[in-house]
């Protein structure tokens, strides 16, 4: 599933009730929403994240935003060489390597336009 309006969506599948959920991901305030078909989830999503904003804008609050542009990493000191050297020879700074790098391949697998979901067990 697509972002919207820069939120993400989690889902799962409830065997339960035959349906599949979704919550918005990475925001401490929970926006759940639910359908039985992708079609049905999607507008569920859309009108979930449009509620969520509208109802943050009536009680005067900032609606929480879902990234800061801080990313922390931690990696081995070879790995970290290696970005080093990688870096370097694109004339980059290692945090622009690896903006640039995750970036290229984060629009790959958005732009496949699969959605991994998974499987809740009770």
């Amino acid at each position: 599933m697509k972002p919207y309006k820069g939120y993400v969506a989690e889902i799962w599948y409830e065997e339960d009730d035959a349906a599949f959920h979704g919550i918005v991901h990475g925001i401490r305030d929970t926006v759940h929403f639910e359908g039985h078909s992708a079609e049905e989830l999607a507008q569920a999503f859309h009108d979930s994240v449009d509620d969520y904003l509208a109802f943050c804008k009536e009680r005067g609050v900032e609606p929480q935003k879902p990234y800061s542009g801080k990313l922390a990493l931690r990696t081995t000191p070879e790995i970290h060489a290696l970005l080093s050297k990688a870096a370097s020879n694109d004339g980059k700074s290692i945090n622009q390597w690896i903006s640039d790098t995750l970036a290229e391949v984060a629009r790959k697998r958005v732009d496949e336009g699969s959605t991994k979901v998974r499987t809740r067990a009770h």
